[in-house]
Order: C-alpha cells, then structure tokens, then sequence
C-alpha cells in the first residue's frame, strides 16, 4: 500500500511539474516560437482583433494578379465590397489546402465575432500530385505549433520532429506510384487505364501544328493536364476528404454557417488539349464534392466552368490564377450565394 502510494505522489509530482513547465514555457518563449514557425497566427488573430464576421480561407488564388489588370482587389476583396456594412477578414497562404484550413479555423478565437467561414475548395489539392507534393514537410511544420495540445508538446514536437517528414524524392515516389498503380474507370470505352498509360501516350504522339510539326510546349501542356486532373476521388481515402469533414464537423460546433468556394479550371484548355474523357473525370469529381458538402449542409459555390481560358493567367501549368474579370467571376458567385445569411446587406452591383 505505502509503495503505491509512492509511486501516486511522483506521478502526481511529474504533471505538476509538466504544468509548471507549460506555464514558464508559454509566458516565455512561446510567443517568439509561434512567431518564427507558424507566422499565419498574425492572419488568424487579426480576425479576432478586427471583430470579424465573415472569414475567408484561401491560397495564392486568392491574391495573384494578371499582367495587365488595372482592378488590383484579392478575391476576398471583391466579396466583401458587396457586403460594406458586413466586416470581412481572411486568412491565406500560399499552397495551403484544407488540412492547414482546418487548423487555421481551429486556431480562431472561440470569442471571436465569426459567423460564417468561406474556405476554398481547389479541386487539384485532390490529386496524387498535391498530396504528396514536395512542399508538404514545410507547410506541415509550420503548422506543429497551431496543434490543439498544450504550448510545450507543440514546441517538443517541433525539436524532435514528430511530424511527417520525408524528402523531395520520396514524396515523388508517392505520386508516381499512385499513377501506376491507379485504375481510372470510365462508363464509355477507353484505351487507358492509368495515368502513366495515358501520359505515355500523349507524351509519344504529341500535339502537332498545323503543319503537321510536333508543338512540345502544347504537348508537355496536355500531359501535365492529364498528370493532375486525370483521377477520381476515392471518399474512403483521399485525405482531403477527411480535412475538409473535419471542417464541417468544426463549423458545426462553433455554429458557424460554412461556404465552400469550388475554383474555377481552365475547362476550355482541358478539353482542346486532351479531350472529352479529361472533362468527364473533371465534372464527375466536381459531381461528387458538391452533392457530399451540400448533403451535409454546406453552401457549396460550384465555380468550375464559369472562368473562360481566357482569363488564367498561367498558360504553362495548371493553376486557379485569374486575371481581374475571372477573379470578378468568382467574387460575384460567392457573393450572390451570400445572399442566403446576409441578404438585406447585399449591395446589388
């Protein structure tokens, strides 16, 4: 009995002294760390700070700009100018998808003024390509710290690197074999069954010119269309799936109303570059995500074809970078849904 007892006030002695070291460690250098490795916590408290009521979420679509645009407003902007009375905030980084999302809203204030959160939904963050892109050590790194556990575990885990890290070539291996290994499945015939198939194939005919020249920047185009839109969401085991549930499970117990804003892609480039079978994959995975988050709830702001090939911006890769009209596009389509929580605000345009 005495040893138990021993051994229940050394335990009881070894979480205090985990508690006193939390509290040193946060009212010390905590902040500094917060700051150094996790900078969006700026982002995230002037949301609170502002008094914010509409949050929106989102990546370089958000804030790239074309050339010649003379309308230099982020997506985030143009919203909020149909709502003047309604104060808006965002929260946006670069290459971020809806894992970082959610944590960026679990970091929100639970006092804060937020009511309804606009999260981006990028239909490529989907794919082999960006899952297990090289970008992935960062981006998960720089959210250790915003981890729903107490200061010092975020920080121990941080030194010891208790996070997904793997190099630039092993993530590479990841999407390849993805490709190779994946069945694409059609209700029509077709020739292919992977994406390495079909890759290889286009990548050997190529896109010819009128004179019947092969045009290599249009056909290395065709075969990166194919690399990151030629894939069908799998609900059980896409990850993004699971991120972006966990946002609605999020909204719904913060009580917040949930918009998500499905990009827009170049439908017209896929279609002259690779064809019919590229925008069947394209639309059935578009199909699937509307009618998931609006079974459960969600606004789901379906911007898939609505940004003419003209107003990308990038003609060398696939992005959701618009010039000034295509960013007006998006803008105007979420506003309007808007409409639903904040009608009498809406300013008609």
């Amino acid at each position: 009995m005495k040893q138990k007892t021993k051994i229940g006030l050394k335990i009881i002695r070894i979480i205090i002294l985990l508690i006193l070291c939390n509290y040193v460690y946060k009212i010390t250098f905590w902040e500094e760390d917060l700051q150094t490795h996790s900078e969006i916590i700026n982002d995230i408290r002037k949301v609170s700070k502002n008094h914010s009521e509409v949050v929106y979420l989102g990546e370089s679509s958000n804030h790239t700009l074309g050339r010649k645009d003379t309308d230099k407003r982020k997506i985030s902007e143009m919203i909020a100018a149909y709502y003047p009375t309604v104060k808006f905030g965002e929260i946006c980084q670069n290459a971020s998808h809806a894992n970082m999302y959610y944590h960026f809203l679990n970091s929100i204030s639970e006092e804060s003024n937020v009511k309804t959160v606009i999260v981006t939904m990028n239909l490529r963050s989907f794919d082999a390509n960006w899952i297990y892109s090289v970008l992935e050590t960062p981006l998960i790194k720089g959210i250790v710290m915003l981890k729903d556990y107490p200061p010092l575990v975020n920080r121990l885990l941080l030194s010891f690197r208790g996070y997904e890290i793997k190099t630039d070539r092993e993530r590479e291996q990841q999407f390849l074999e993805e490709w190779k290994r994946v069945k694409l499945r059609f209700p029509f015939p077709f020739r292919y069954e992977t994406v390495r198939e079909w890759d290889d194939s286009l990548a050997q005919k190529g896109i010819v010119n009128k004179d019947g020249s092969r045009n290599q920047f249009l056909t290395e185009l065709a075969c990166n269309y194919v690399k990151i839109y030629a894939f069908q969401i799998d609900t059980k085991t896409n990850p993004r799936i699971k991120d972006f549930d966990a946002i609605v499970s999020l909204s719904k117990k913060r009580n917040w109303n949930l918009v998500f804003n499905l990009l827009g892609e170049n439908m017209e480039t896929a279609d002259s570059l690779v064809g019919k079978e590229l925008v069947w994959l394209i639309k059935q995975n578009r199909d699937l995500l509307v009618k998931r988050y609006r079974k459960n709830g969600v606004l789901v702001v379906d911007n898939l074809e609505e940004v003419p090939a003209t107003e990308f911006v990038d003609t060398n890769w696939t992005t959701e970078h618009y010039a000034q009209r295509g960013r007006r596009i998006i803008a105007k389509n979420v506003a309007f849904a808007l409409k639903k929580y904040y009608g009498k605000e809406y300013l008609k345009k």
